[in-house]
């Protein structure tokens, strides 16, 4: 896990200049929205809150996918957001909100729960075990991804950035 930053989480720095600026088709939606998702007391939070991830990436032109690496790159959030939503019903009561906001460069997700525990990857990671890979494929598909604890003390935020299609 990586907390070292210019920055804090959630907020992804100086929006990069228009040098360099990609060929991809321009989004549905423009790029910064943020979108919200009270998953507190749900059931189904898992599948929820990946069908509100996968309609948010169609409206921000992500998909249908134009291509294998944008394809690639939706197919990463949709996991992503699994895996954290996943992790936040079985060790820490259930989550609380998934938000979701797109830049130019970056996905930046957070999934809220009123968990004490800390997520980290299992060290060793062994492959050929059932369970306990949750964390360790978010630390792979992700540029960064850290905790945030409520300031409260109650509950904490799981945050996780990943690279937009290219």
């Amino acid at each position: 896990m990586s907390t070292t930053r210019p920055y804090p989480p959630g907020d992804l720095g100086p929006e990069p200049g228009s040098a360099g600026a990609s060929a991809a088709p321009a989004p549905a939606t423009p790029a910064g929205q943020v979108r919200r998702l009270r998953l507190a007391g749900t059931r189904g939070a898992v599948a929820r809150g990946r069908d509100f991830a996968r309609q948010a990436l169609h409206d921000w032109g992500w998909l249908p996918a134009a291509g294998a690496d944008q394809r690639a790159a939706a197919e990463d959030v949709l996991l992503v957001v699994s895996e954290l939503v996943t992790n936040a019903c079985l060790h820490a009561e259930g989550p609380e909100e998934l938000r979701l906001r797109w830049t130019a460069k970056v996905l930046h997700l957070e999934v809220s729960d009123l968990g004490a525990g800390s997520p980290a990857p299992r060290s060793p990671h062994r492959p050929g075990r059932p369970g306990g890979h949750g964390m360790f494929i978010v630390q792979r598909l992700c540029l960064d991804w850290g905790v945030v604890r409520n300031a409260d003390g109650t509950g904490k935020t799981v945050w996780a950035e990943l690279a937009a299609p290219s």
